[in-house]
């Protein structure tokens, strides 16, 4: 059980990804920085590189099969730990915006000499690869959004919580209190042994001492989430686009605070937010995974990884 397995340090030092990690050193907001990032390169190159960008409560060691299943296609893959995530720097003092992560991922690639792309963002990720689309069109070929968040504003209908009420809730996390969560929006109450890794990577570290730095950046990210919807910008997004989304996803932020249970319930619906999304991105394909959740890649990898090839082959 994941319970039993050793405290995780706050960069993940003493958990191993799937592959190879490297570090881009870089200043940012008057911070000395770490960015992680893995870079697989495929026996039989195809010319293309595809970046695939985590969600929220996540990092770049979920992608295990992803990146497998691409670089057998020829793709070269770049996956990065967000700047407060993962092996990554924690910085306590940063101002979290998509835009700032998108700029961050983009450092990456100039460091890599990358300047064309394919962009798969998962959840969170998805907020960032719609605003990274959006700030360096010229750089993005093709996009592709698995259950982002985002989707809808929150705010509108949800009430706000600070980050000092929820860097409170998250300096209470635990393994069953992630476990549950994670069961109830992700699974649909549907449990399988190998969800245990996702939620060991992010509860592993709560006993360490420096979990509060953790807690702090978990709050701050959650904030921005929350703050700054994606919505209304679908719209501007002029590169081919593919939607997968599984459409049992309930998830939303600040669902919990909402005191009419009829306005809770319209929240998070996947199986319409799907649907209006497509209508929203001009020339954008959906496919849509009855009785999948949050982590199609996870939940339901061959009816994710088929489609998404399809797309990059046409």
């Amino acid at each position: 059980m994941a319970q039993q397995r050793p405290v995780l340090d706050i960069m993940l030092t003493n958990y191993e990804y799937p592959y190879e990690v490297h570090y881009l050193n870089f200043k940012s907001q008057n911070e000395a920085l770490k960015m992680a990032y893995m870079d697989i390169n495929p026996e039989k190159p195809n010319g293309k590189t595809i970046v695939l960008l985590h969600g929220k409560n996540f990092n770049g060691a979920y992608w295990k099969t992803t990146i497998e299943a691409l670089t057998k296609e020829g793709y070269r893959v770049v996956v990065p730990d967000q700047i407060g995530f993962g092996k990554s720097s924690k910085p306590t003092d940063y101002q979290f915006t998509f835009q700032q992560l998108a700029q961050n991922t983009k450092a990456v690639l100039d460091e890599l000499k990358i300047n064309k792309i394919y962009l798969l963002g998962h959840s969170m990720g998805g907020m960032i690869a719609t605003r990274f689309t959006l700030m360096y069109p010229e750089t993005v070929e093709k996009l592709i959004l698995e259950n982002p968040l985002g989707l809808e504003d929150w705010k509108l209908v949800a009430p706000y919580t600070s980050i000092d009420a929820n860097y409170g809730k998250e300096l209470k996390a635990d393994y069953e209190t992630t476990k549950k969560y994670q069961l109830g929006f992700y699974y649909d109450n549907k449990w399988k042994p190998e969800y245990d890794e996702w939620v060991y990577l992010l509860t592993g570290w709560v006993k360490h001492p420096d979990y509060p730095k953790v807690a702090l950046v978990n709050a701050k990210t959650s904030d921005m989430i929350f703050t700054q919807p994606v919505v209304y910008e679908f719209q501007n997004i002029k590169v081919p686009t593919l939607l997968i989304i599984g459409t049992r996803d309930r998830t939303a932020i600040g669902k919990a605070g909402v005191k009419d249970p009829e306005v809770a319930d319209k929240m998070g619906q996947y199986q319409t937010l799907g649907k209006k999304t497509q209508q929203k991105i001009s020339g954008s394909q959906l496919v849509e995974l009855d009785n999948v959740g949050h982590l199609p890649h996870i939940e339901a990898f061959d009816r994710f990884i088929q489609p998404m090839k399809q797309f990059l082959k046409n």
